[in-house]
């Protein structure tokens, strides 16, 4: 299919310039959304896969895994959780309900802290990218779908989204965050490490980064040292749902019931 270029609903234009603002001081929470729905999408599958084994048969282990490129200036956060079709991607990722946006606008208190805690509520959480990207490629295949039935969308959240049918080997979802040169920082394994901590240690699926190594110095030929660096996948996250934790295990966590009478 051939490259389509589609407008941003008024509501998620005007939603863009405002969590730049509202957020600007608290970039981070981008990441705690992202790797959020990520968890979402492989929940469903998971979900799904109860009645239908076949749709994970190729790739049973779930995981969220995060790959910071300096060289090319990209922050990539993978999912191979249910995926989305092209006709859901411009569903999801171009417009949104004008009546949970307008909430959302009248809810904002300017507090950047408390401000952050409504995004997911709202489920605004995946434009928060825009807060530390100039440009957003998402890459996804739907567990139902072919190889060759993926999607490419792909925004600079100024107006526009351009999407076309693509080739993914597997299924799930890439958000390929093209990073301003001001939030660079967050290509950083300690940048990495203390968000996901903060924000996501209690999701159930394991958060994977991509981490270099201690650099290796191996001798050459001529006896000379040459530095080597080498990657590896690490888990950052405990992965355990706070449900299943002791009290004490975390201070977030209350000991009063989830359902009171």
């Amino acid at each position: 299919m051939a490259q389509e270029v589609h407008g941003f609903q008024t509501e998620v234009s005007k939603l863009l310039n405002l969590l730049a603002k509202s957020l600007y001081s608290n970039k981070e929470v981008f990441l705690r959304e992202l790797v959020s729905n990520a968890s979402d999408a492989i929940d469903k599958l998971r979900f799904l896969s109860i009645t239908k084994p076949e749709l994970t048969a190729d790739d049973p282990v779930f995981a969220i895994r995060i790959k910071a490129d300096e060289e090319a200036g990209t922050l990539t956060i993978s999912d191979n959780g249910v995926g989305m079709t092209l006709e859901e991607a411009k569903a999801h990722l171009g417009t949104i309900a004008k009546s949970g946006t307008e909430e959302f606008m009248k809810t904002l208190s300017g507090d950047a802290k408390k401000d952050s805690q409504l995004i997911g509520q709202f489920g605004v959480g995946f434009y928060s990218s825009f807060i530390v990207a100039d440009r957003v490629t998402v890459i996804s295949r739907a567990a139902t779908a072919k190889a060759d039935e993926a999607v490419r969308w792909e925004s600079e959240g100024t107006g526009t989204y351009t999407c076309e049918t693509v080739t993914k080997e597997k299924r799930g979802t890439d958000i390929i965050l093209h990073l301003k040169e001001e939030d660079k920082d967050f290509l950083t394994n300690w940048t990495l490490r203390d968000a996901i901590t903060k924000y996501s240690d209690h999701i159930s699926t394991p958060v994977w980064v991509w981490e270099k190594e201690t650099p290796a110095t191996p001798k050459d030929d001529d006896d000379k040292t040459v530095t080597v660096d080498t990657y590896t996948w690490k888990q950052v996250n405990d992965a355990r749902a706070l449900w299943t934790l002791p009290p004490k295990a975390s201070p977030t966590i209350s000991t009063r019931p989830f359902i009171s009478t």
